[in-house]
């Protein structure tokens, strides 16, 4: 998996082409910021965002089996926030939540109307090459999105 290099962040994503599809790799110190840069880089792969985009602030507990399922879990908790309320993150923070493989999402969300669209929106996480996963570097994840 990618992960930081010399004179590389310690925190960041990339979009990866992907036959028919969007892969998006991302990497960070901890679990919970890890998650938070896929967040990003999936809305980064087809949304330009208004610098002062601003709006509601949304909290979610996102719980799963184990930490790929974490990760699909977050990324389809933002699809369906776009499918259903029409509104991206404009800025993600997402912290540990006690009780096993779970962390809290908060998001401060500014309606879709305002994004200037990069790219194909992804319509659902696949489940198929998904991993999130720590090292001797660090936390690091790729997600197949489905475009």
């Amino acid at each position: 998996m990618t992960h930081a290099g010399p004179g590389q962040p310690p925190c960041g994503h990339r979009s990866v082409p992907h036959t028919g599809d969007l892969r998006v790799e991302a990497w960070a110190p901890t679990r919970e910021e890890c998650v938070a840069e896929a967040v990003r880089g999936m809305v980064a792969s087809f949304a330009e965002l208004p610098a002062d985009a601003s709006g509601t602030v949304r909290e979610c507990v996102v719980s799963a089996e184990d930490d790929d399922r974490l990760l699909a879990g977050a990324l389809e908790e933002i699809i369906y926030r776009m499918d259903a309320a029409d509104e991206l993150p404009s800025d993600v923070a997402v912290t540990p939540e006690p009780g096993g493989v779970r962390v809290r999402m908060r998001c401060t969300m500014c309606e879709c109307s305002a994004v200037t669209q990069t790219g194909a929106v992804p319509k659902a996480v696949a489940l198929h090459g998904l991993r999130l996963a720590q090292d001797s570097h660090g936390w690091a994840c790729r997600v197949t999105l489905d475009v």
